[in-house]
């Protein structure tokens, strides 16, 4: 199923997405997607809505150094151990929102990711036990200012800004993701071109590192760290991050007035 949230003429809903890639309809759902899925009746076109970010997590929780190329080109090893930090969920925003570029900042970069989706309350997981606890899979981009970064020696800030977690454009339930080609592009140029069985710690593993170390509730979301070829996004430029089987998730950037 393809979940996604939504605000239509009437409010805001979580939705099923359905029918063909030309005429795709939001059938809306009762309450929320966790546990079995009940639809009310109502309908939209989705080009008459709006897509929203698919879920509003209580936490981010970030994977850093997850691609031994990222992590090379950044100057670092990579960890025998999954190196995790978190992204306030004030950060999240949805398709074809703006990434607000901070006037204290003069580098931020774009981070093209698979992020996923947990689905039940979970604490001390283990690997062969993780897709029980997964909702399913959505695009990220975990957009980085990296003056900030460099600065502070640790991630909090230069992660943490409002908008710099764009997710979407909506959530799979039923997807393979051990090997999916996972594309970056600003203004349409391709700069990150990798596959998600390039990660040191696969998905499994991530899910029952995560939970061993903090409880985790539905809609919280694992980024899964991201190839390389991360960069500069300037004022006026659109950035596309595309996951085979889960689509295209389009920012534009502007620079934040202060």
């Amino acid at each position: 199923m393809r979940l996604a949230r939504i605000a239509h003429p009437e409010g805001v809903a979580f939705v099923a997405v359905e029918g063909p890639a030309d005429a795709l309809v939001a059938a809306e759902i009762a309450e929320h997607p966790f546990g079995p899925v009940q639809f009310t009746g109502r309908r939209w076109p989705l080009a008459d809505t709006r897509l929203l970010a698919p879920i509003l997590p209580s936490k981010v929780i970030c994977v850093g150094r997850n691609y031994a190329d990222h992590a090379k080109e950044m100057g670092n090893e990579a960890p025998a151990d999954p190196m995790i930090f978190l992204k306030p969920s004030t950060s999240v925003v949805g398709p074809n929102a703006e990434i607000r570029l901070p006037a204290s900042s003069d580098h931020v970069d774009f981070e093209g990711e698979l992020a996923v989706v947990i689905g039940r309350p979970c604490k001390d997981v283990l690997a062969e036990h993780a897709f029980s606890a997964i909702l399913g899979y959505t695009v990220a981009n975990d957009v980085t200012a990296r003056d900030h970064q460099k600065q502070d020696g640790q991630f909090g800030r230069a992660k943490g800004h409002d908008t710099f977690c764009p997710l979407g454009p909506w959530i799979e339930t039923k997807l393979d993701v051990a090997d999916l080609r996972l594309r970056t592009e600003l203004d349409g140029e391709v700069r990150q071109d990798g596959r998600t069985s390039q990660m040191i710690h696969d998905v499994p593993a991530l899910v029952e590192w995560v939970s061993h170390i903090m409880t985790l509730l539905p809609g919280d979301v694992i980024l899964t760290g991201t190839p390389a070829g991360v960069g500069k996004m300037e004022h006026g430029q659109s950035v596309s991050v595309t996951v085979d089987g889960l689509g295209t998730l389009t920012n534009p950037v502007v620079a934040k007035k202060r």
